[in-house]
């Protein structure tokens, strides 16, 4: 049922700094029979862990109508292992209008399953402003997809609930992502940035974490970094690992290092596939291939395909299959690329085929361009136009060239100068010396290449084809040289 102190009515008697003062008192008062004083002892009690001194001055203040002590009686039996005696206490606390007690009922019922009763007795102890009851009420609905929970979450956040803070941040950043995509409104980021650093403030360390991968996706790295190292520092091996790529692409290999390795250490499977990698480009392979079982282990399935990589660059070309398909298998795409590759260099272009397309299905760019190859060299040149132009929609420098070339074969200069431009601006040789070949005919009227004429004076500049001629010619391009 949780921390016993979160189940105690605190709200009505006041705990003084000299317990054994206070205690005095009010064991004084219960003798000659008041009530308050009688449940507000065995309260002090309680807290202290006397559960039998406690207990008689519960049941006395309880029997006489005291509603705090029929909660804290509650809390006492609960403790002692008879929890239905302790909901029947609850019950009659809740009923008289305790909200803690009310609280405590509700999570009684939820731990039995009966979400229905949990519901009703979590409702009435949030909607009388306990603050527990809201968060616990916000839990049961999140968990059957209510879009209710964010009111209970923010109920409870407002007062200053640290969990109910995550939570609620949780709910915004996922409403944040919908709205890049065109499907909520504005503004839900700052908010959820808003209670992520109440919960990060009050040392939640999911939170801390949360705030920094907020932060370094708007470029703040430095400030992202300490959010990182704060959670890093609790616990959080997510945290230590993003810690770690920080401090790489700051250059501070040593640093990220031990980070990741610590992260690892906790089980982080990107952390572990880290540090293979790092000491794969240092030339450490079998440390490396230590990592990568290491993640794979830890359930990182980028760890079977980092094993393909290194057993392909060692000529293990039997083990690298095994591995990729392992990979393969579990859903990873460029695994899958890989196997059709390996496939396909072996001749087993059917073979070859399906983990293409399941690879180009699942979103990589690279099996899409693979496709289209595969369809030109059987003549399917539609079939390989649909997929060279979905790689050149995700950025594959090379498809991008194919689509250019097919649309100038088809007349249609301007769609295939857009995506000349975009494969030369990806480092294409060929696409630069095609789209300087495009650039370089006369236009229709008759009139000069483009750009071989200056704007306001008409003075004679260096026309954008021979850029882009020079710029082939730098890349090696041979008939960009000799032209």
């Amino acid at each position: 049922m949780g921390d016993r102190v979160s189940l105690l009515e605190t709200g009505r008697f006041a705990q003084s700094h000299d317990d054994a003062e206070e205690e005095t008192r009010h064991r004084r008062a219960a003798e000659s029979g008041d009530i308050a004083s009688m449940s507000a002892l065995g309260a002090l009690l309680l807290r202290r862990g006397d559960l039998d001194g406690a207990e008689p001055h519960l049941r006395a203040a309880t029997a006489a109508g005291d509603r705090a002590a029929a909660n804290n009686l509650g809390v006492l039996l609960h403790q002692r292992g008879y929890a239905e005696e302790a909901a029947g206490w609850w019950r009659v606390a809740a009923v008289a209008g305790s909200a803690a007690a009310a609280h405590a009922l509700g999570r009684h019922h939820r731990e039995r399953g009966d979400e229905p009763a949990a519901e009703y007795w979590l409702r009435q102890s949030a909607e009388s402003g306990h603050t527990l009851g809201a968060y616990a009420l916000g839990d049961l609905l999140e968990h059957r997809s209510d879009i209710g929970a964010e009111r209970w979450f923010r109920a409870a956040a407002e007062r200053g609930h640290r969990e109910a803070s995550y939570r609620l941040a949780r709910i915004l950043d996922k409403r944040e992502g919908e709205a890049a995509r065109g499907r909520a409104g504005p503004g839900a980021e700052s908010e959820a940035e808003k209670w992520y650093r109440q919960a990060a403030a009050r040392g939640h360390r999911r939170a801390a974490l949360h705030l920094g991968t907020l932060l370094e996706k708007r470029g703040e790295t430095q400030e992202a970094g300490r959010w990182y190292l704060t959670s890093a520092k609790d616990g959080e091996p997510r945290a230590a690992c993003a810690l770690g790529f920080l401090l790489r692409d700051a250059g501070d290999t040593d640093s990220a290092a031990v980070w990741w390795h610590r992260a690892a250490q906790e089980g982080d499977g990107n952390a572990a596939n880290a540090l293979g990698a790092l000491h794969a480009d240092r030339g450490e392979t079998q440390t490396a291939e230590r990592w990568y079982r290491t993640a794979l282990d830890a359930g990182d399935i980028n760890g079977a395909y980092n094993l393909g990589l290194l057993c392909a660059e060692q000529g293990r070309t039997a083990q690298a299959e095994q591995w990729y398909r392992r990979a393969a298998y579990a859903g990873h795409r460029e695994a899958a690329n890989a196997v059709a590759v390996m496939l396909l260099q072996r001749g087993d272009a059917a073979g070859a085929e399906p983990w293409f397309s399941k690879a180009a299905e699942a979103g990589s760019v690279d099996a899409a361009f693979n496709l289209g190859i595969l369809h030109a060299g059987r003549g399917e040149e539609r079939a390989a136009q649909q997929w060279y132009e979905r790689a050149a929609a995700a950025g594959h420098t090379e498809a991008a060239l194919q689509v250019g070339i097919a649309l100038l074969r088809e007349g249609d200069d301007r769609e295939a100068e857009r995506h000349l431009r975009c494969a030369a601006g990806g480092g294409s040789a060929e696409a630069a010396f095609r789209l300087g070949a495009l650039l370089d005919r006369p236009s229709a009227d008759g009139a000069s290449p483009r750009g071989s004429l200056g704007r306001a004076e008409m003075e004679p500049v260096v026309p954008e084809y021979e850029e882009w001629y020079e710029r082939a010619a730098r890349q090696g391009h041979r008939r960009a040289q000799v032209r």
